[in-house]
């Protein structure tokens, strides 16, 4: 019997939630070679060392984490989130290209402007109202130019129990606050990140890649607030949530009032099981309340 080919797999962002929770996962799929890349010895913004990284490790499949994801700062540093967002994204594809490799690059739905009222498809189109989204956009159009195997996931509202994120935020203002103001009037659907990286390595494990863009956010729909109370019923906090309205909460960076995203492609293209948001808050919420016992 033949032995089955090991595939290379590289992923950047290692202490990310996403590249925290694929490593996880990997000791599940051992006909992957995986290697963890850190912003040390992979920096997005070096594409000398990439390269010689890529030269050095033949790469089949490269899934990029890694990103400028600092939204509101974004907007006084431009120039930065675009060369982490965007040119290093068609700078990875171009190496990959070259090597026969191909890309998984994460995106997101900052790329949307908010003004659809029902969930949007990965035809919908682009509109960035941000930096961080227009950079974001940006690295997607490099890759898919740089390299025609490369597959997009653009991903909404993500967290685990890993990395700072709005439910560890949510958690640790309720446990030191009589009352949380939290933002009521942009609707989307929050994304656990260990159900992303469950879905991505299906993808790697499905015997056929096909590129493109496609959507992955949990099931169901939901705002900023209610995410706040469900987080606030699962935990039993005595905290009060109250919704406020965004133009009552400045931020440097404006956000898209509505960015559901519709995930249709992705389970009929690779039979991907999305869980419903609720379902997998309460794993999290779980894990984290665990770990502080």
């Amino acid at each position: 019997m033949p032995k089955q080919k090991s595939y290379a797999v590289a992923v950047t962002g290692m202490n990310g939630q996403l590249g925290r929770e694929l490593a996880l996962l990997a000791p599940e799929h051992p006909q992957f070679r995986f290697q963890f890349l850190s912003r040390e010895n992979f920096p997005l913004d070096d594409a000398e060392k990439m390269g010689a990284y890529l030269k050095n490790n033949p790469t089949d499949y490269l899934i990029n984490c890694a990103a400028y994801t600092a939204v509101d700062k974004a907007e006084s540093e431009k120039e930065k989130a675009f060369q982490i967002n965007g040119e290093a994204a068609g700078i990875l594809a171009d190496y990959l290209s070259r090597q026969g490799g191909r890309l998984i690059q994460i995106s997101t739905d900052y790329v949307f402007d908010g003004q659809s009222s029902k969930p949007l498809d990965e035809t919908a189109p682009t509109r960035p109202l941000n930096i961080y989204g227009a950079s974001k956009l940006r690295g997607e159009q490099l890759a898919m130019a740089n390299n025609l195997q490369t597959l997009v996931i653009r991903t909404s509202w993500l967290y685990s129990s890993f990395g700072n994120n709005f439910v560890k935020t949510m958690l640790r203002l309720m446990k030191t606050q009589a009352e949380v103001r939290v933002v009521s009037d942009q609707l989307g659907s929050p994304t656990y990140a260990a159900d992303l990286a469950a879905a991505i390595l299906k993808i790697l494990s499905a015997g056929k890649f096909i590129p493109g863009i496609y959507h992955y956010s949990n099931e169901g729909e939901t705002s900023w607030y209610a995410f706040a109370e469900e987080i606030k019923k699962i935990t039993g906090s005595s905290c009060t949530v109250s919704p406020v309205a965004s133009s009552g909460y400045a931020t440097a960076a404006k956000r898209p009032a509505y960015s559901l995203l519709d995930k249709s492609k992705i389970k009929r293209d690779y039979q991907v099981s999305i869980p419903d948001w609720k379902t997998s808050l309460a794993v999290c919420l779980n894990i984290l309340l665990r770990s502080e016992v």
